[in-house]
């Protein structure tokens, strides 16, 4: 067994852990990120970047690499009889979206964070920890050679939704909250470099019936575009739908309009808890950050921003506390707790049998109306924002927020 001793540990080479690890090297820590597969590796996702997600990869140092991918004016919205082109709003982010396969953009992460000083140990994966008086002592690794022990000062977790070490360490995904089930794969396209990414909001399931979800293709300029289908669930209404299966249907259905030619590949359907619908996040040199803390949009599934952000937040609370287990939950709850409470309420309202036949055509005949929910199901609406909108939506937050059974981030599982 060999050992290694470092001041941060980061588990989990993805948006959240890179982010971490590049903001925590660069304030002069030493870093050791690892991640249990060997890069470049896949990760189920839509690959889409809305402008928050690359406001951050631009600050992270991505700008250059990003010019060469695709880029997107806004959202195509379509379903019940109606198309509209959104435009992203800008305002204090970028007007412009983008999409790359995860195959790609987590790598480019991972190796900012490698210039910036920080170890990457690949094919090292996290199965348990060493406990002292409530703190990560040593994180044990399984690696192809052996075992290794990791002893750290600070502990950041970015190992996914499922979370390995989350099972170690008492953290609790809650269910009765909306959660997403999606299916994602790749095929050809010859409108692979369309400037608009494109959701369908009416989406049948094998009976013809609405469901509480959408499908998506999102351009990624290379030949191919990214398909998937995505709907939402609590334990109390579950997805009944084969996933795979939904996003073939979705695809023929697509096939003449996107020019789609042949089979899907890389087929990956995968659950994400959302909404910050995740207790036990943190403890006293520990914090779980990105998809691991259930940082991802109630309302559209997106988690890259998040994680991004979440980890740059990480790396600067090792600069402000020394115990996270009160500090961390809070943080996340200033940052998000407002705009996930309000839209996984609304997510919930979405999974009500019914809801969204009556409620679905109404709003796609508003331009306005839609152009709004772009920017809230978005996550667009930011601190800086001071316009009538933005300032609603953080009113109904707190509004929600008083109603909650469970707020988002709980520190443990304590209903309040």
């Amino acid at each position: 067994m060999s050992e290694i001793n470092t001041d941060v540990l980061v588990v989990g080479a993805g948006p959240a852990g890179s982010s971490a690890a590049t903001y925590a090297a660069r304030a002069g820590r030493q870093v050791v990120l690892i991640d249990s597969a060997v890069f470049p590796r896949d990760k189920p996702c839509g690959d889409g970047l809305t402008p928050r997600a690359i406001s951050e990869l631009n600050a992270i140092g991505l700008s250059d690499w990003l010019s060469g991918r695709a880029r997107n004016m806004g959202l195509r919205a379509a379903g019940f009889g109606q198309e509209l082109l959104l435009p992203w709003p800008g305002g204090s982010l970028p007007s412009y979206g983008g999409a790359a396969p995860r195959m790609e953009l987590d790598e480019q992460i991972m190796l900012i964070a490698k210039a910036a000083g920080a170890t990457v140990l690949e094919g090292h994966s996290a199965t348990d920890v060493v406990m002292d008086a409530g703190a990560i002592k040593s994180v044990i690794v399984r690696t192809e050679t052996g075992t290794v022990t990791i002893n750290a000062n600070s502990v950041i977790i970015a190992d996914g939704a499922r979370s390995q070490l989350g099972r170690k360490l008492g953290r609790e995904w809650h269910r009765d909250t909306a959660y997403g089930v999606a299916a994602r794969g790749y095929i050809k396209s010859e409108r692979h470099d369309d400037p608009w990414i494109s959701s369908h909001l009416e989406l049948r399931g094998d009976k013809n019936e609405i469901l509480s979800g959408y499908g998506w293709i999102f351009p990624l300029a290379n030949g191919e575009v990214n398909v998937g289908v995505g709907t939402l669930a609590t334990n109390k209404r579950p997805a009944d739908v084969n996933l795979r299966a939904l996003m073939n249907t979705y695809a023929d259905q697509q096939r003449e309009d996107w020019k789609l030619s042949g089979d899907i590949r890389m087929p990956w359907s995968f659950l994400l808890p959302m909404g910050g619908a995740v207790s036990g996040i943190a403890g006293k040199n520990f914090m779980f950050v990105g998809d691991a803390a259930g940082c991802v949009n109630p309302l559209n599934g997106e988690g890259i921003d998040y994680g991004l952000e979440t980890g740059r937040l990480a790396a600067q609370m090792l600069e402000t506390e020394n115990d996270f287990t009160v500090a961390w939950p809070a943080e996340l709850r200033t940052h998000y707790g407002y705009a996930f409470s309000i839209a996984r309420r609304l997510a919930g309202l979405l999974t009500v049998p019914g809801l969204l036949p009556k409620a679905g055509p109404v709003g796609m005949r508003s331009r306005t109306i839609m152009k709004l929910a772009l920017r809230v199901m978005g996550n667009l609406v930011t601190e800086e924002d001071s316009d009538a909108l933005a300032r609603v939506w953080r009113t109904a937050g707190r509004l929600s927020v008083k109603f909650d059974d469970r707020v988002p981030f709980p520190a443990a599982d304590v209903r309040v």
